[in-house]
């Protein structure tokens, strides 16, 4: 198996490489590359490898201009610190999607996850795959989710949360009206189920409505403060990294 590594950090290369060499030891690393402008010369230049492990956020900007500079037709594990590009990564060839840090046993299942797919992908025909991808790119997301709140079990339709957030380790959504309930979910779970058109990953803590942002500002020179609807515990800030990603997001309704 010929794999190559898109990722800009040296150290995580590195790593990532030692864990294939002692999972998969008939697997060759054949290239490490470190921005868009390095993946695109090489998959320009070279045979499409067995798989690509790929950093969704390089360098020189997120890896999915790669896709749009070059065609690939191999299958990518893309590997990230941040959740929110998980829709994003479905549509460009990824069979999973690892949150770092990640261990070697989450890296062992994705190879088991990608020899699945492989056999899957085998038996299925090309209806199945169309009906697939239309699914995919409704990317409609949950309308209620189901809360227990007072010793009872509320319906909460998803047009009404403003945003999730983490406090003390513990999940809870606020709806427009204010009003907060600890959720027995994860952020990642929870995020899964959402359309990622409506609803935003600004980081670990916060996961934010579309429809709750009242006005976006600059915060420094390479951050953004957002103002929403309704009252945060804390002030909403997007980093530098994720500048261009979210205003893409705000953009493409």
């Amino acid at each position: 198996m010929k794999i190559i590594i898109i990722e800009d950090e040296v150290k995580a290369a590195k790593s990532l490489s030692g864990l294939i060499a002692k999972i998969k030891p008939d697997a060759s690393v054949d290239a490490m590359l470190n921005s868009i402008e390095q993946a695109v010369a090489y998959l320009s230049a070279n045979e499409p490898p067995d798989l690509i492990f790929m950093d969704v956020q390089l360098s020189d900007g997120l890896c999915f201009e790669i896709f749009k500079m070059v065609k690939i037709s191999s299958p990518v594990i893309f590997c990230t610190a941040f959740g929110e590009y998980s829709m994003d990564a479905i549509k460009s060839n990824g069979v999973d999607y690892l949150l770092k840090p990640f261990s070697a046993g989450d890296l062992e299942a994705a190879f088991k996850k990608m020899d699945n797919f492989r056999n899957f992908f085998q038996e299925r025909k090309q209806s199945d795959w169309e009906e697939l991808i239309k699914r995919l790119d409704r990317n409609e997301g949950k309308t209620s989710f189901l809360v227990f709140h007072n010793n009872k079990y509320i319906t909460v339709r998803t047009d009404q949360i403003a945003y999730l957030y983490i406090k003390y380790d513990s999940p809870y959504m606020v709806t427009f009206q204010q009003q907060k309930y600890i959720i027995p979910q994860t952020l990642e779970q929870i995020q899964s189920q959402l359309s990622s058109k409506q609803f935003y990953r600004l980081n670990r803590q916060y996961l934010v409505n579309f429809d709750a942002i009242k006005e976006v500002e600059h915060y420094s020179a390479r951050k953004l403060a957002l103002h929403l609807s309704v009252p945060t515990d804390e002030p909403l800030v997007v980093g530098k990294e994720k500048i261009t990603h979210f205003l893409q997001w705000m953009e493409n309704r």
